[in-house]
Order: C-alpha cells, then sequence, then structure tokens
C-alpha cells in the first residue's frame, strides 16, 4: 500500500492529500559550495517559494511561510490544474518573467487586496512555476522519505507526460564548478545556488539544504538615521545614492551596529543633523508595509560615507537590510552613484532558457 505524505486523508476510496500547508524543507546559508561527490547543485530561484497542492477538484498555492498564494495567482492555479493526476503535492518556485529577466517587483504588486487588480496583472504579466520537487505523486506515493535521486526522477516522469506552458523544471548539475559559474556569471537574475545532497530525504521544515548567495559591496551616503525603538541611541543608518541630476535617493538601511557603538556613534550624527538629508526618494514614502514608524528619521549633511555588503537590489532599493563593512572617509560622498549597482541582470543561457522555453 502507497506511503501517505503528511497531511493526507484516507477520506473515500482512496487517500487524498489534505489541502493544507506542509513546511517547505529549507536551506542554511554558507559561505562556499560543499566539495566532495554526492551533491546536487541548483539555481536558487529569484521568486516566491511554492507548494503546489491537488486533491481533486481543489488546488492551493502555499507560501514558504504556509500562507496561501492562489488567489494571488489565478493563472497559476489554472496551470497546475492542467496538470495530469487528482492529486499531488509539488514544490518549486513562483517567477514572473519580463522581458529577459525575472522581476521581483512584479511578485510583490500581486499581493493586492483588490481581485481585479490581481486579475488585470495575471493577465499583463503571468507567472511561471518552476519545480525541483515531488513529495506526492498522483500514485498516492509519499515521497518525503525517498533520496532526491528518485524524488527527482519522480517529477521528471510526471513532467514528460504533461505539456503545459507556464511549467518549468528546474536544471541541476552535479559540478561543483558549473555551479560556481552560475553564480559568476548570473548578476541579479538568481538568488544563488542550492546545494542538495543526492542521497537526503526530504525533511519538510528542516534547514537540510545549503544556500550560497552571491554577496555584493556598495559606497552609500549616510543620509539619516533612526533612533532605536525606545532608546537615544542610534538605530540604523539611512542609506543614500545620487542619481545623475545630483538627487540623494533613500536605498536602504544597516543597523548592523554594535552596543559598545552606538553612543560614540550617536553623538557623531548628532552634530550633522540637519539638511539636505535625502532630496530625492526619502525614507517612509507610500507602501504597504509602511507603519507610523516608517516616517520617522533624522536627516544628514552629506558628509558620512558607508561601504555595505547587500545581496539583491529590487526597484532601485536593498531588498534586504544591509552589512555594515567600514566607514569609508576618502571617499567623496558625491561620488556615491546607482552606477555601483547590479540590478536585476539580463540572464545567461541558464536563465534564458528556462523563461524562454515553450
Amino acid at each position: 500500500m502507497a506511503a501517505r505524505a503528511p497531511g493526507t486523508s484516507t477520506a473515500g476510496n482512496r487517500d487524498r492529500p489534505a489541502i493544507g500547508p506542509v513546511p517547505p524543507m529549507e536551506a542554511k546559508l554558507v559561505e562556499s559550495l560543499p566539495d566532495g561527490a554526492g551533491w546536487e547543485f541548483e539555481p536558487k530561484w529569484d521568486g516566491f517559494r511554492c507548494l503546489a497542492h491537488r486533491s481533486g477538484d481543489e488546488i492551493e498555492l502555499y507560501a514558504k511561510s504556509g500562507k496561501p498564494l492562489g488567489r494571488y495567482f489565478p493563472e497559476v492555479i489554472e496551470i497546475v490544474r492542467a496538470l495530469p493526476g487528482g492529486q499531488f503535492i509539488l514544490d518549486g518556485e513562483l517567477v514572473i518573467p519580463v522581458g529577459e529577466t525575472l522581476s521581483f517587483d512584479a511578485l510583490q504588486l500581486r499581493l493586492h487586496p483588490a481581485e481585479s487588480r490581481i486579475r488585470k496583472l495575471a493577465r499583463e504579466t503571468p507567472a511561471i512555476l518552476i519545480l525541483f520537487d515531488m513529495l506526492l505523486t498522483p500514485d498516492g506515493e509519499d515521497l518525503t522519505g525517498a533520496p532526491l535521486t528518485e524524488r527527482r526522477a519522480a517529477l521528471e516522469r510526471f513532467l514528460a507526460k504533461a505539456e503545459v506552458p507556464g511549467i518549468r523544471l528546474s536544471p541541476y548539475t552535479r559540478d561543483r564548478k558549473e555551479a560556481e559559474a552560475w553564480l559568476e556569471r548570473a548578476g541579479g537574475a538568481l538568488d544563488g545556488v542550492i546545494a542538495k545532497q543526492l542521497d537526503g530525504p526530504y525533511e519538510s521544515g528542516e534547514r537540510a539544504m545549503l544556500k550560497v548567495k552571491r554577496i555584493r559591496s556598495a559606497d552609500c551616503v549616510v543620509g539619516g538615521f533612526r533612533y532605536g525603538k525606545d532608546s537615544n541611541l542610534v538605530g540604523s543608518l539611512l542609506l543614500g545614492l545620487f542619481d545623475d541630476a545630483g538627487k540623494l535617493h533613500h536605498v536602504g538601511f544597516t543597523s548592523m551596529i554594535s552596543n559598545e557603538e552606538r553612543p560614540a556613534l550617536t553623538r557623531r550624527l548628532e552634530k550633522l543633523k540637519g539638511p539636505p538629508g535625502f532630496t530625492g526618494r526619502a525614507p517612509g514614502g507610500p507602501s504597504r508595509w509602511a507603519t507610523e514608524r516608517s516616517g520617522e528619521w533624522e536627516p544628514l549633511k552629506h558628509e558620512l560615507v558607508v561601504e555595505v555588503t547587500y545581496d539583491q537590489v529590487t526597484g532601485d532599493r536593498f531588498r534586504h537590510g544591509t552589512r555594515l563593512l567600514r566607514w569609508r572617509p576618502d571617499k567623496d560622498p558625491r561620488q556615491c552613484t546607482f552606477e555601483q549597482l547590479e540590478q536585476e541582470a539580463r540572464p545567461g543561457k541558464l536563465i534564458e532558457d528556462v523563461i524562454r522555453k515553450t
């Protein structure tokens, strides 16, 4: 008798996967790809992690957090519906190709409360689903305890029967040098590389994989700062870059400041308080994530420059918080321009092959 996947039900004549979130297997961040045999390397796509569940006519897409994504990606629900089989659980990444790259901005725009807006965006910028793992087969076989080699083979057999637009099979390599080349050549369109053990099971909710991200650095003007919550000491530095017109735009922040440094740094910053601060896009602009406190910041004169590391750029801003590397007293603030940033890049052949597949 076939094993049941976590969350399956025995109701009816045969087992069906219960529609409900299954925590995905996650990855631990490391500095370099592992050496030796027994590893498979896959691109870390710049999108939303997505587990696609089907149980008869019920279909749902779940984010890594367990929240349902289906209402935001109605076109992907129909893509999954077109796949063969009345039940399965697939693991993959939702991405939106725009031109010759992948757009994280376009994904974020989908998280909108208005269904009419979502439907419009689904027509204009349809998402695709890049698959890399299978947890439950249409035959009801639970593959979570099977090694990666068996799960990958089952996924390939499953997709070989499906000619469904909008579904892609993620490539892989077992050659470490090729995986390193992906990191070097892929630019901002890849989020990194994932390393998986060939004989490893699918460990739901565990950081059982390894991931390497391509980290870059940029010199930024400290255009302002925020005090820490319920504190009179600095909590974060607000970072800016100049555009071609000479305006300083807010591009992100860093809060990587040790407690020992905060008193002296606060005194230093308070001596520089005042305009011009950000003369272009300022912190606390319109955003669905903005809070009342988002607008509370202190402007600074354009005198301080820091070098920070970042992983991704979205819409001319650092997507995540940055890490402070060092102060740059040798750098003229006017030299801190957008030209430093590696934007969402034109793809290498790896990404182009996936986007262009028909």
